[in-house]
């Protein structure tokens, strides 16, 4: 068991220190040692050793037990010990440096209503050029009787008694520190500083009520799947005098059945078969604008891909548009008549071998030439 320091030495003080010189010492350490100024290591046991050697120095039949027996004296006197000592003077201490008042209740203020979500499917054609909407969504409103007062009309809230109208409650507190003034939110009012004795039938005193409406909503050309749309102002109402929530839609786009979307082009699959490819065509090809003319050169191979300027989607924060790919599919016919088996023999033995695009000789008479070297 480690040894108790002499009080003196604890407090800084010589033997025969008067009254006025033990408290300003014990002050002055005190304030040195406390666990709220002080973190370091060790700080919270030397402030218990503070407090000890003052709660006996300060008391004139304890010191002198102590003066005379020692440690064990001074505690056969019927001292009450760390728990039940009064600090006496530490009251004014603690108001000085520390506020005198602890807690954070505050009256409760305006508060933000809460923001809703919505999902919205269109169509890939409203995507791009943009559309009105109508989207039908149940929200919490000011209530239509009450006008959020919570009062039954004609009658009007109440000041707390218990709080005077502040909200927070007051409470005079002791402790080893002295006497501070502890700050809670009042739990007659919760805060709200009036109370309502007459609450309105219709919102049960809560002053909202929940209302279905219907919000137009605007959606902009060269729109995408995510994309969210706030509508400021057409969420939940708030509290207290807070600003209503925001409403946000995100847009889900529907596929369409035979083009595709890459950033703001749309991409169409045109097939053809091998003579449209090798001979050249004159195709219409649909477009979201309509149907459009396009020229096939013949000798067009398999993926060749033509590009329709300014007929893809809008860009959605900027001037302009995208372009339509028209990408060729030559298809390979999977069942033939006996009168094409023969014309498609006949095709086949004045064509020759065939070659790739650029390519003079097939592919055999190449093998044949690397190997003769």
């Amino acid at each position: 068991m480690a040894t108790k320091r002499d009080y003196y030495d604890v407090l800084g003080i010589h033997r025969d220190a008067s009254e006025d010189e033990i408290k300003k010492a014990y002050r002055k350490m005190a304030f040195k040692y406390h666990p709220d100024h002080n973190r370091n290591h060790g700080a919270e046991e030397t402030f218990k050793e503070i407090n000890e050697a003052y709660e006996v120095l300060s008391d004139s039949q304890k010191r002198a037990a102590y003066d005379r027996f020692g440690h064990a004296g001074a505690h056969g006197f019927g001292a009450r010990g760390f728990d039940g000592f009064d600090f006496g003077g530490f009251g004014d201490i603690f108001d000085a440096f520390f506020g005198g008042v602890t807690g954070t209740a505050r009256r409760a203020g305006p508060q933000r209503g809460t923001d809703l979500s919505y999902s919205l499917g269109i169509s890939f054609e409203e995507a791009a050029f943009g559309c009105e909407k109508q989207v039908e969504i149940v929200r919490t409103e000011r209530c239509s009787v009450c006008h959020g007062t919570k009062c039954a009309p004609g009658s009007e809230p109440e000041r707390c008694a218990d709080c005077n109208g502040s909200g927070q409650v007051r409470r005079a507190q002791r402790s080893i520190f002295g006497q501070f003034i502890n700050l809670t939110i009042c739990p007659r009012c919760h805060g709200e500083g009036r109370i309502i004795t007459d609450p309105c039938s219709h919102c049960g005193g809560k002053g909202k009520e929940r209302v279905t409406r219907k919000i137009a909503v605007t959606i902009p050309p060269g729109v995408d799947s995510n994309t969210q749309i706030r509508l400021s102002g057409e969420g939940d109402a708030g509290s207290r005098g807070g600003s209503p929530g925001n409403l946000y839609v995100t847009l889900s786009v529907k596929k369409h059945k035979f083009f595709k979307r890459d950033g703001d082009d749309i991409v169409y699959d045109l097939p053809i078969n091998f003579a449209q490819a090798a001979l050249g065509d004159e195709m219409e090809v649909p477009t979201v604008d309509g149907k459009e003319q396009l020229k096939i050169p013949a000798g067009t191979q398999h993926g060749k891909v033509f590009r329709l300027k300014d007929k893809g989607i809008p860009h959605l924060r900027r001037q302009g548009r995208g372009d339509q790919l028209v990408r060729l599919h030559v298809v390979t016919p999977d069942s033939l008549d006996t009168k094409q088996k023969r014309l498609f023999k006949e095709l086949a033995k004045t064509l020759g071998e065939a070659t790739l695009p650029g390519e003079d000789k097939g592919f055999f008479d190449r093998i044949k030439d690397t190997l003769s070297g």
